[in-house]
Parts: C-alpha cells; sequence; structure tokens
C-alpha cells in the first residue's frame, strides 16, 4: 500500500467515526461545543441553584446543608434536587426543624446496605504511665 491509499483509509475512517459521534476535540467535550461556554453554563446552573436554597432555607438550614456537604457531597445534590423540585412546586421557607424531617424522610425511604459504624482503635504509648519505675 502507498501513502495515498493509507491516507485514503485513514479519512474515510475518520469520517466514519466523526459520523458516529466517536470523536471529540481532545478536551474531553463533545464536537461542536465550546469548553467556555460549557463551563459558564455550568456556572450558572450552580448560581442559579444556589439562588433557589438561599430563597426557600432558612439560614439554620442552609447551615446544616453545607455541614452535610462536608461529609458526604453525593447525598447533598439528592438532597439539592429534591429541594429544588418542591421549590418549583410551591413550597414555603423551610426550617431548620422541617429539614431535619426531610433528612429522616430520606434516610427512611432509602435503603442502606449497611449500618455506619465507628471503631476507635487507641493505642498504648511506650511510655505509659501505668508502668511506674520506682
Amino acid at each position: 500500500m502507498d501513502d495515498q491509499e493509507l491516507a485514503a483509509i485513514r479519512a474515510a475512517r475518520l469520517q466514519q467515526l466523526q459520523q458516529q459521534g466517536g470523536i471529540s476535540n481532545g478536551g474531553g467535550e463533545p464536537e461542536g461545543e465550546d469548553p467556555e461556554a460549557a463551563a459558564a453554563q455550568r456556572r450558572t446552573e450552580e448560581e442559579m441553584k444556589r439562588a433557589i436554597l438561599a430563597q426557600i432555607l432558612e439560614p439554620a438550614a442552609r447551615e446544616r446543608l453545607s455541614r452535610i456537604s462536608l461529609v458526604s457531597p453525593t447525598r447533598v445534590q439528592q438532597i439539592e434536587n429534591n429541594l429544588i423540585r418542591m421549590a418549583r412546586s410551591g413550597m414555603q421557607r423551610i426550617t431548620d426543624d422541617q429539614f431535619l424531617n426531610l433528612l429522616r424522610q430520606a434516610d427512611e425511604a432509602q435503603p442502606s446496605s449497611k449500618p455506619s459504624k465507628i471503631v476507635f482503635q487507641r493505642r498504648k504509648d511506650i511510655d505509659s504511665d501505668d508502668d511506674f519505675d520506682l
């Protein structure tokens, strides 16, 4: 095979992959989308989400949600989506007590595979006060 035939085969294969949507522009973004525009869209969506949550949650409930986000970001995503859905359906401001009830209901509705358990392992020091060398 000469170079022209190889170039023709490569071009045909490239065109086939582009038609199937298998080729991206190298940045992980689909072809035809600007990465900066996609980032700007994500930022605006995040700002809208924050604005809705600030509108529906009282400060104590918002603080509790931010503390939960430190521990479990995936769980916070689900909670935020539920809160936004409730806000769009006409729910009024949510107090901290109401937010706690919502969290409990979400925990009961979601089956846990295993209960969480905290185990403390105390290490003995080399110089223990129990041993007195007098």
